[in-house]
Parts: structure tokens; sequence; C-alpha cells
């Protein structure tokens, strides 16, 4: 079966380039298939990729290569004296993307926002569920239905949102990949057909790039959009070959069937460097790499054994093993690199026999446990197995057991929010805005419980600090909340906090234009390959 399903990726890439031999392509290896092609549904950054960077905008939008917010979709905007009102002034006459499935009628309006934002707003909204077993989980984890009290079209290019109260992070919320604008004409549509679910499988926006096809598990096809708003792009063509074996892209990059490449394996990167026909970026990533407790889990409901458990891992061993010494361990929830950082943080040591100890005085005997191992690469943990079985190996030193389990990587993501979940999860995050409130409150505040917060933990004195944080502008002030909330987070121990990884995007010296993404987005806009 994996030969049948090699070959007809293959295939349908040959296909694929044979097509566009007359014009100027850029394929992408990428690592995986999408879940979908709204972003507003989903939280991992392969789909994003997939459909908020290439078919989408937002009202506005992060430089490329930083978190500096710049216009998108609105040319500017106002806030009021008690931080409560965002008024936006949009672009005129952006136009939506033609396609073989729908041929717009009208520019993007003020209509499209109000849209965009009400289907994750309200759960009476046609559109709340319109995927089975989809949710807007990245809005509603950041509480945005409890902190929006309304998006008003004020006129077609005038948009005005009112909050129940002052949100420190908001405008740079609104250039991540869930406040994706989606037209209302084409959804429209679509719910008078009958074919909601169309939205997810055939998307239409204003972005850079234009959905053409998708053959899943293998390709996906985009052309330029003639009609972008800030201009056509320089390539014609952009294919993403999805290449979910690390070692296998490396191979394609090498030999020329793709021009860039995701998440190399760490042993690759210096045979890769070396080649003539290669340049290889590399920075330190905003990220962290952890393994979530499921908190509401007997016996990973007590804190002093989720902290045994964190004293048994060797996580110099899965630096050493996993990532051949390109990342650096981590004790805080935030990477290094990011503001309010709390290096007083003391970190689990390493020590079995404290470990065994520990278990022993918390009652614990005999315990047998799942951990999860992502099937997918991703730059904060590149092998999720082969870090699963080092920490099988050291669990098995304080008399732990461990099974091994994994899904597909859409599954995976679904299965491992769920509360009831059995047995701790491998995962990871790479920033998407530059502000801690988006590790630290996305990640562990209670209204992510059964969505980005897989350790399912709630703690109100840690989560009263997100709150404050959120609702001064006072950067002096929020660091001593963020930086009070991860003594917390240390002695509460949801997480084993593993590494922070550097991230390398090995790519064809054909290539310019390209700039790697601090918030780990790949991003195809203003990239131009030579013949």
């Amino acid at each position: 079966m994996k030969k049948i399903s090699v070959l007809l990726a293959a295939t349908a890439l040959i296909s694929v380039m044979a097509t566009s031999a007359w014009s100027k392509t850029l394929v992408y290896c990428s690592e995986g298939s999408p879940e979908g092609f709204d972003p507003s549904l989903y939280t991992a950054g392969t789909t994003f990729d997939a459909s908020s960077r290439t078919v989408y905008s937002r009202l506005v939008e992060f430089k490329h290569g930083g978190t500096e917010i710049e216009p998108g979709l609105a040319d500017s905007w106002s806030v009021s004296a008690d931080g409560t009102e965002y008024t936006f002034k949009l672009h005129p006459g952006v136009k939506y993307q033609t396609t073989d499935f729908f041929t717009p009628t009208r520019d993007f309006n003020a209509d499209d926002v109000v849209f965009s934002f009400e289907r994750q707003l309200k759960s009476d909204n046609p559109w709340n569920k319109y995927v089975e077993g989809g949710s807007y989980e990245y809005a509603a984890g950041m509480g945005f239905p409890e902190l929006i009290k309304s998006v008003e079209k004020v006129d077609d290019l005038t948009v005005k949102f009112t909050l129940n109260h002052p949100e420190a992070p908001f405008l740079a919320d609104l250039a991540m990949d869930f406040a994706s604008i989606v037209s209302k004409e084409y959804a429209d549509k679509l719910a008078a057909d009958g074919k909601m679910a169309q939205l997810n499988q055939q998307p239409l926006g204003t972005g850079p790039f234009t959905f053409v096809a998708y053959q899943p598990d293998a390709v996906i096809r985009y052309k330029a959009n003639e009609s972008y708003f800030k201009g056509k792009e320089k390539i014609d063509d952009l294919v993403f070959a999805i290449t979910s074996d690390a070692a296998v892209r490396a191979q394609k990059l090498k030999a020329g069937e793709c021009q860039l490449i995701p998440y190399p394996n760490a042993a690759d990167v210096p045979e890769l460097k070396k080649d003539e026909n290669l340049t290889v970026l590399e920075q330190a990533g905003l990220n962290v790499g952890f393994l979530a407790y499921n908190t509401q889990m007997a016996p990973f409901d007590k804190p002093e054994v989720r902290r045994a458990l964190n004293m048994a891992i060797n996580k110099q061993a899965i630096i050493d093993a996993v990532f051949q010494g390109a990342a650096a361990v981590a004790k805080n929830p935030i990477p290094p690199t990011m503001w309010s950082y709390n290096d007083a943080v003391q970190d689990d040591k390493y020590d079995p026999d404290a470990a065994k100890k520990a278990l022993a005085d918390a009652g614990v005997k005999d315990l047998s446990m799942k951990i999860w191992a992502m099937p997918v690469s991703r730059p904060y943990m590149l092998n999720a197995r082969r870090a699963a079985e080092l920490m099988q190996a050291d669990f098995a030193k304080i008399g732990v057991k461990v099974e091994i389990v994994t899904h597909e990587w859409a599954e995976y993501l679904k299965l491992s929010s769920d509360v009831k979940r059995d047995g701790a999860v491998i995962l990871g995050w790479t920033g998407d805005n530059g502000d801690p409130d988006n590790f630290m409150d996305t990640l562990l505040g209670c209204d992510a419980v059964g969505g980005n917060n897989r350790a399912q933990w709630c703690n109100k004195e840690y989560d009263d600090l997100m709150t404050k944080a959120k609702l001064t502008a006072d950067v002096g002030e929020r660091t001593k909340a963020y930086e009070q909330a991860q003594l917390i987070f240390k002695k509460e121990a949801p997480w084993a906090t593993i590494d922070h990884s550097l991230v390398f995007v090995p790519m064809s010296k054909k290539v310019s234009g390209f700039q790697m993404d601090p918030l780990g987005i790949h991003r195809f806009d203003g990239v131009d390959v030579s013949e």
C-alpha cells in the first residue's frame, strides 16, 4: 500500500510539472496534508501554509520575516481611548479570486469581515458548525466569543469591532491565520446550493494564490492570483508536493524535483549545506516542544506525579538524538527569545532515582501509560517517534510501562484535544503573533481546555494572571504577570517541557525572495525562481 501511495504521488507531481512546463513554477515539498482549507477551523502550520498564507488575506498582516503589524485588507485603523473600539478603513477595489467553481460579482467589503468573524463568535450562526467534527477552536481558545461584543458594518469600507474589555494583543491576533477573511457571497451561494462543506474543500479568497486542485496526500496546485490587490506574484504556478518522509524530501530537493523543503532531518543538514546547488537558511525558532499530561486523569491529576515523571526524562538525550544538538533544553512554556521569559525558573533536574522515590511517595506503583507520538515532522519535534522511544526507556527505569501510539495527523490533533484522552501527548507550538499570550494563554488557559490546551489544565491563579496581562498595554506590568505565571506553571507541571529548536529551510539557489518566518509559516508571496 505504501509503495502504491508513493507511486501515485510521484505520478501526480510529474503530471503537474508537465502541465506547468511553459510557466514559472515553484514546487514546495510540504511535510503533510492539510486538515482542510478553512484556516479558521484549525491550528496546524501545515494547514495554514496550504490555506491562509496562499489563498487568503487578513485585515492586518505580519511583515515578512517578523512580527510587526502592517496594513492588509485594512489600509488604516484607530483605537478608542479606553481600548475597546477598533475601527478599520478597508482597502477599496480588492477582488476575490475567480475560479472554475465560482465567479465573484462584487469586490471585498465590510460584509465579508462581519461574516468571517460572526461565524466564529456566535454558536447559533448557521456556519458555526458547518463541517462535521470541525469547530472554531482557535477563536474559542483565545476567548474571542467572550471578548468581542460586536462586529459592525459602518459602511462598505468601514468596520468597527467593539470589545467587552481592553485586550493588549488584539491587533496582533487579527493578523493570525484564523482571522482570515472569506467571501460572504461565495458562502451564501454554497448555503443556497446545500454545499456548505465546499468552503473547506475549495477555498476562495483575496490572497496571492488561487486554489486550483487538491489530490489528497499527494499534490495541491495553485496559480498566481492575476488580480491580487498587492500585485501579481512573480511565479505563475505554486505546487505543494506532499512528502511526509523528511529523508525523501531531502532527496527530492537534491534531485531538483522541488525547490524548497521544510523540516529536514537534523542528520541531513550538514550534507545539504555541502551541496553547491543549495542554500540552507537557519534561525532560532519561536517554538517549544513538550509532553502534555492529561491533568484531568488520575494519577496525572497530581502535580507531584507529573513532576516525578518530568525528573525521569533525559531531555539532553532527546536533543542529541532527535536534533543532533540543534536545539536547546526547554524549561519554560515560552522560548528564551521572547520578552517576559523568566530565566529565574529552575528546571526539573534529571534524576531517575529521585523520580522513582517521588512516585512511590505519591502512592503510585505499577503505572502504565500511553505516550502519543506525532506522525509528522514539526520544527519543535523533528521525530516524535524517536523522542517517544527515548522517553519510554527513561520511564522504564523508574518502573513505568509506556505504550507508544499515533494517529494520522488530522486525527492526532482532533483526538488529542479530547478531555477524556488517555495518555500524554508529544506536541509543540510555534508562536503565531510574537506575544507571550499566544503561548501561555492559548496553550494553557482555562478557555483552551478541550482545544489547544492538551494538558486539559485549568489553574485559577495562573488564569487570573493571563487576564491581568491582557487588560493592560503596559509591557512592564504584562512582563511581571507572565514571569509569575511561569513559576506557577513549573510548580504545577502540566507539561514536561522538552526543547526549543533551531529551524532550517533548505532550498535551491534558483529561489530568491524567500524569507524565514519567526512564526513558522512558509510564505511564497514575494518569491521568485529562476529557470
